[in-house]
């Protein structure tokens, strides 16, 4: 589908995913689960260019648009609060903020919108690994679709920003294996092969994806995992392109011409995005550890040498922090039950009379997935795994790469560590599980050419599995937007282990 009709799908089902995230944005009327720390977090980055320590009972005036949050100490530089996340996250919530308010409206707003932006980059990079605009629209109907990640749409949390910045990411190191083995197919097309190895050019499209990557990082710490295996998969992708058009020693050539620049963008330009994060902490003296008075006081070469170590020994502090994190919460769950939705999260919960035209009422915000999707495409990953092993087909590859880095370090956290964690945490493995979907429901549907009956028979299953994601979702969606329903409906929704 050539031009901007390739974008019409696409645009259309992000539509549908962004009026299910922004519907209804502000209620509840309160700071849900961890929005108690990054809606004010947030908020203190827009004020002061860091976070700061808040006064008792700050929740309760923040709740009610209140901005008096703040500790009074005797100097700006006392008030500095420890926070064990870096800042991209909360300044794109504080945004949001800026924008509208300190209302439950003004700190979800920017993940409503990562969330929607996450729907069409999905559609759009399924659509490009397919080569198919109906599986790309697929794709982004099953992420529109999924339970947890309008959750996290809809609540001012880190995790929607972190999974949009990696599947940007992935995004932008898709378009770039067309564009580098377009390159190749042209110079093996118009030049000698005993001539000099072709050059792969500044890549863009790669620098792009380190900034994303880069960004990812400077959200959540978990970034990292797809800076470093999303760099091994695209050197592996360049090894196989040189040797698909018949060059000599591929390896050695894709080691020397390839990696250097790979290292640059998906290495340095990551790590320079992580530190550029912090500048309201460079530039401010009220930073947690930012020893200001000190570094400002012996020159700029000092202040600049120390500012950086001063930033080192928080992130160790930091480190230290995340290990130690072992605190009982009712919610948390093992990583190794995340695909059975075992446990979910309860962000909210409330009962009340009447609100529903009943006696009694609840209202919930229940994080967790949209059980025919996690379970289709938990059949899907495991078809994947067998696909990859008799084809080595380049796109199976890719997604179980990019699922096992969202997945797989968190069992070493849990055993290792004895490490509280939840379900959500899987939220950047989910749009790698859509795209398990979608690359089975292309083999269900066959390739161009299938016999008509095989096509209609794959086409119903795959209609079927669609309309029946749709209705799990409409099911399932008054107990994850915090619509007031019946106390037995309510129960009705709770599977085995979710209360």
């Amino acid at each position: 589908m050539p031009g901007g009709r390739g974008w019409l799908g696409p645009l259309v089902v992000a539509a549908l995913g962004g009026f299910l995230r922004f519907y209804r944005l502000d209620v509840p009327h309160a700071l849900v689960f961890d929005e108690l720390y990054y809606a004010k977090d947030a908020y203190s980055l827009i004020r002061f260019g860091v976070e700061r320590q808040f006064a008792d009972g700050a929740d309760q005036v923040f709740a009610r648009g209140g901005t008096d949050v703040f500790k009074a100490c005797g100097t700006f530089e006392e008030c500095g609060a420890y926070v064990a996340h870096p800042p991209l996250g909360k300044w794109l919530i504080g945004a949001g903020e800026w924008l509208f308010g300190t209302t439950p409206f003004g700190w979800r707003c920017a993940a409503a919108l990562a969330g929607t932006l996450s729907v069409l980059v999905l559609a759009r990079a399924a659509r490009r690994m397919t080569r198919s605009a109906l599986l790309g629209c697929l794709a982004g109907l099953l992420l529109a679709l999924d339970g947890l990640h309008l959750v996290l749409s809809r609540s001012a949390l880190l995790d929607v920003f972190l999974t949009f910045w990696v599947l940007a990411g992935f995004a932008c190191l898709a378009a770039d294996r067309d564009a580098a083995r377009t390159r190749l197919t042209e110079w093996y097309r118009t030049s000698a092969l005993h001539g000099p190895a072709p050059r792969l050019g500044l890549r863009p499209w790669r620098l792009a994806a380190g900034l994303c990557l880069g960004a990812a990082t400077a959200t959540k710490w978990t970034g990292v995992l797809f800076v470093v295996a999303f760099g091994i998969m695209t050197l592996v992708w360049d090894c196989g392109a040189r040797r698909a058009i018949g060059l000599r020693r591929p390896y050695r050539q894709a080691a020397r011409l390839d990696l250097p620049r790979g290292l640059a963008w998906l290495g340095a330009v990551p790590a320079v995005v992580y530190v550029a994060s912090f500048a309201g902490w460079f530039a401010s003296a009220g930073g947690w550890g930012r020893n200001w008075d000190r570094a400002t006081s012996n020159g700029w070469a000092y202040f600049v040498f120390d500012s950086l170590r001063s930033l080192v020994d928080y992130q160790r502090q930091v480190f230290g922090f995340h290990q130690g994190l072992s605190t009982h919460h009712d919610s948390q769950s093992d990583p190794w039950t995340w695909p059975l939705l075992l446990r979910p999260v309860a962000f909210f919960y409330q009962s009340s009379r009447g609100t529903c035209g009943a006696p009694a009422c609840s209202q919930e915000i229940l994080g967790t997935g949209t059980p025919v999707i996690w379970y289709g495409g938990l059949l899907a990953l495991l078809a994947t795994v067998v696909w990859y092993a008799r084809t080595r087909d380049w796109r199976a590859g890719a997604v179980l790469l990019a699922y096992a880095a969202a997945w797989l370090p968190w069992f070493y956290f849990a055993l290792a560590d004895d490490r509280t964690m939840y379900l959500f945490y899987a939220l950047p493995a989910v749009p790698f599980m859509v795209l398990a979907i979608v690359l089975a429901c292309g083999l269900v549907l066959g390739p161009p050419g299938t016999p008509a009956a095989r096509r209609s028979t794959g086409a119903a299953v795959v209609g079927a599995f669609t309309l029946l994601a749709l209705v799990n979702f409409w099911w399932l969606s008054p107990v994850l937007t915090a619509v007031p329903v019946p106390y037995d409906a309510w129960l009705s929704r709770m599977l085995r282990g979710w209360i």
